[in-house]
């Protein structure tokens, strides 16, 4: 059986990038998203085609036991979680306090915070019987500082970001290598960005600042970091990494 690559998160962008990235390198990529059967179908395809190995399948991470139940599913009938990519965003949008309804900001934080501690829950203890996993979470500047709007994003990628070190504190010494991955910037994926800006303006900012002009954060070169730290040794694991274009400034100089 195959080492597996859970992707909870896999979209067009980095996700399903990271994904392939697994796959080559000869993991099997059991890939969910919450909608686009077309497109998850695409991207379990594309793997294949590339002589690499994945699955896929819809998943409402909101829903009680989706999580749990796909991952019982994958180490049942597929193989050993080796490495998680946690890779929900919790973006709601940007909303002053009083348009923020309680409903909303839930919503923000299960998908933020409580959907990573069901996956740690679910995963951890497995991993810790067999000493060794990793856990890649993608993040957002939003742990690291609260804008106006982003009530119920700051405060979901705040908590991710405590709930990534409380994990370490506790499974580090079991073998267990959690990264909290800060994506500072602007990703040039078109299910995230593109749907944010729509297609004419994500098509525009592509020309000036995307592709051969490194301006917007390219998936395949995220892919290969999120790799890396996957692979590093436990005497020089990354627990906190920010990544940002060389063309923005960081998060602290704003």
């Amino acid at each position: 059986m195959k080492p597996v690559c859970l992707v909870i998160g896999a979209g067009a962008g980095i996700g399903g990038t990271v994904g392939k990235r697994f796959a080559r390198e000869g993991y099997h990529a059991a890939l969910c998203r919450r909608s686009d059967q077309d497109g998850l179908n695409k991207l379990v395809a594309d793997i294949k085609a590339e002589g690499g190995d994945a699955s896929g399948r819809l998943l409402n991470a909101v829903e009680a036991d989706s999580i749990e139940n796909y991952v019982r599913a994958i180490e049942s009938d597929v193989g050993p979680i080796e490495v998680v990519v946690y890779n929900l965003g919790a973006q709601i949008g940007n909303r002053s306090l009083q348009d923020t309804s309680y409903k909303a900001f839930e919503m923000g934080w299960r998908i933020g915070t409580f959907g990573l501690f069901r996956v740690a829950s679910a995963v951890c203890p497995l991993m810790e019987e067999r000493g060794k996993g990793t856990v890649l979470v993608t993040s957002s500047t939003a742990a690291v500082r609260g804008n106006a709007g982003q009530h119920s994003h700051a405060a979901a990628m705040g908590g991710r970001r405590m709930l990534c070190q409380s994990l370490n504190a506790q499974f580090a010494s079991k073998g267990i290598h959690v990264a909290h991955i800060l994506v500072d910037g602007a990703v040039d994926a078109p299910d995230t960005l593109g749907k944010m800006l729509g297609a004419e303006k994500f098509r525009e900012l592509r020309e000036t600042r995307g592709m051969e002009n490194d301006g917007l954060m390219l998936p395949g070169k995220m892919a290969d970091t999120y790799y890396h730290i996957a692979q590093q040794h436990r005497s020089v694991w990354t627990h906190e990494l920010d990544m940002r274009s060389f063309t923005d400034l960081a998060w602290w100089n704003h």
